[in-house]
């Protein structure tokens, strides 16, 4: 049966409030427990924000600033400012005083809406220079500074009274939103220069929710957790297809405490970026090598019979007999702890905002766990490619949502979109938008990829990330870092260089989580990150795990050099996005002297760890 198609994000939110108002909308954290907001509750908090907002003089596409971490007031403020006519300005709460004025300035951000005091006083130090700004409306903070910062409380309460005073203004400003209108800039986070404005429309997430629920991926049965940034595209467009859709969403964007909410939660389903997935595969591994002898051996076999299943599944069959057998036996023993950890009702998870090692995709569906990998840029409106719980190949991002075209360029082989989710173009630059977006709307996304006979699309790297030796060969360096992180639970990072060069390294930095209980055995408590990245019994290790790699590689290709940082990559330093993608040419940047090093050293001793002149410990 075909769903229904609404012209606006406001309009979308408007009939889900009057089709499921009783049911669960929101669940959020308190101390103690967790508060609950049915859909006609949430709809009577985002009326009185978008009437607040309207009450402060916001217009129509008037940009709202969002300034917080996720949290349940982030989907309420940002429904209220669509529902008042609004679009939001999205900006990451690790954001600087000085990037952030960058951001509200350049989108013309009228209010601002600041999670607690410490955002507060980011703006309040560059007040000066945010002369747009009329009013700061803070979460959690507290109000003040000549009744510039206001609290949240006292928006709806200006609201509900101004609601009264203009009956049916609320109707009418969403009936006056057009699909054309500005409702969001997602700024990105960008590795060089100043971050871009990507602008998205009521259009574009209309359109990603109806085509999410067109292929039928969830339903109003489902429970999401939500922890996502809401500030990156991905969690805004688990937003949308929750309007859309109407399910259930637990929204807790502390990540310190998602394991021990998806116990409580339960949730059906969870996105989140391959980092997650990758802690969560460090932290299983180690736990079960920690567990002795046995109970590793017991962990490896039921993963070896998980692997042959999972490759049954793939090929679309499944297990029976004797192999049967062994996985309900690896399944009790094994699998099932697992799973509880995840709660025990996870259907999926969805895997974006970075490539998902192939390795790390089978290794979870051996132990039962399915990992859907998409793809999509924050220009596309971040969901274009999804694979499916009945028709799913790891290594691809699937097949395309309905009204997603795709072409490859004939010269490289450059994925290039078109559709409904793409962006209007960048805010205030239309030079950078005519470099990615054609007259016709085709969006060139930078990455090279390659489709398979069932339509899967393969990103194979970034145009702008692949490695060309000296000698003229390429290599893509995400795939070779995701199968080192694979052979190695006590690895964090890997970047893989060498473009230009005559051969390929490696900076790695180490999981600190991971190798605690590899300390503990060996009584090296003590010894910090610095100290433990060059203790030759690690050195060895993660000189074992690149052999591994190497020996799959073709020769131009291996890694040949490589070095322990002495901690690891942090949004804080510079060296992640807020999305946990690494800064490929800040992290270059920042340690061009061990690099440059590997390639003046003599070649004679490349297999006997050493330590280098700077400190750091490499082959």
């Amino acid at each position: 049966m075909a769903q229904r198609e609404y012209r606006t994000l406001s309009e979308m939110f408007l009939h889900r409030v009057e089709e499921s108002g009783s049911r669960l909308a929101l669940q959020y954290p308190l101390d103690p427990g967790w508060g609950e907001l049915s859909w006609k509750q949430t709809g009577e908090r985002v009326r009185a924000i978008a009437c607040g907002l309207r009450s402060l003089g916001l217009d129509n596409e008037q940009r709202v600033g969002i300034l917080s971490s996720t949290r349940v007031e982030w989907i309420l403020a940002d429904l209220g400012i669509l529902c008042g006519g609004g679009a939001t300005t999205t900006v990451y709460p690790s954001n600087t005083a000085d990037e952030c004025t960058y951001i509200l300035t350049d989108s013309e951000t009228v209010l601002l809406f600041a999670e607690d005091d410490e955002q507060v006083a980011k703006v309040l130090s560059q007040r000066d220079k945010l002369l747009n700004v009329k009013k700061v409306i803070t979460f959690a903070g507290k109000a003040g500074h000549d009744g510039w910062v206001i609290t949240l409380e006292e928006l709806e309460e200006i609201g509900r009274k101004h609601d009264k005073e203009n009956a049916g203004l609320y109707e009418r400003t969403i009936e006056s939103v057009k699909p054309e209108h500005l409702a969001t800039i997602i700024y990105t986070s960008g590795t060089t220069g100043q971050p871009k404005g990507v602008e998205l429309t009521h259009d574009t997430w209309a359109f990603e929710g109806k085509a999410i629920d067109d292929i039928n991926l969830l339903s109003v049965d489902d429970h999401q957790y939500l922890w996502l940034p809401l500030s990156h595209s991905f969690g805004k467009v688990l937003e949308a297809a929750q309007l859309q859709i109407g399910f259930a969403t637990t929204v807790d964007g502390r990540v310190p405490k998602l394991v021990e909410n998806l116990g409580h939660v339960r949730p059906t389903f969870m996105a989140a970026a391959p980092r997650i997935f990758e802690k969560v595969y460090n932290k299983v591994v180690t736990g079960a090598k920690q567990g002795g002898a046995l109970k590793y051996a017991i962990f490896r076999w039921a993963i070896g019979v998980g692997h042959e299943v999972s490759k049954l599944r793939q090929e679309g069959g499944h297990a029976s007999g004797l192999l049967a057998l062994k996985f309900r036996i690896g399944d009790k023993l094994v699998f099932s702890k697992l799973k509880a950890r995840f709660g025990g009702r996870i259907r999926f998870f969805i895997s974006g905002s970075a490539a998902l090692s192939r390795e790390m995709a089978e290794f979870f569906h051996a132990a039962d766990i399915l990992i859907l990998e998409g793809y999509g840029l924050t220009e596309s409106g971040a969901a274009s490619f999804v694979n499916r719980p009945d028709s799913y190949r790891f290594g691809t991002v699937g097949l395309p949502l309905p009204g997603v075209t795709v072409k490859l360029d004939e010269e490289d082989g450059e994925v290039v979109l078109h559709g409904r989710g793409i962006m209007r173009g960048y805010h205030r630059k239309p030079e950078e938008t005519r470099a990615v977006l054609t007259s016709d709307g085709w969006l060139r996304t930078g990455d090279i990829g390659e489709v398979d006979e069932q339509g899967r699309l393969r990103i194979t790297d970034r145009k702008k990330d692949l490695i060309k030796t000296s000698g003229g060969k390429y290599v893509a360096p995400q795939h070779l870092e995701g199968r080192l992180k694979s052979l190695s639970p006590y690895i964090s990072q890997v970047v893989v260089h060498g473009d230009g060069r005559n051969f390929c390294s490696a900076l790695i930095t180490i999981d600190e989580e991971s190798i605690a209980g590899w300390k503990q055995e060996r009584g090296l408590e003590g010894l910090s990150y610095a100290e433990l990245s060059t203790h030759p019994e690690v050195v060895g290790m993660m000189q074992r795990a690149v052999d591994e790699l190497n020996e799959a590689l073709a020769s131009f290709e291996t890694i040949k050099k490589f070095a322990l940082l002495p901690r690891d990559f942090s949004v804080e330093e510079g060296e992640l996005t807020p999305s946990m993608k690494i800064k490929r040419k800040a992290v270059e940047t920042k340690y061009k002297a061990v690099l440059d090093r590997f390639y003046r050293e003599s070649l004679t001793s490349m297999s006997s760890p050493s330590s280098s002149p700077d400190g750091l410990p490499g082959t």
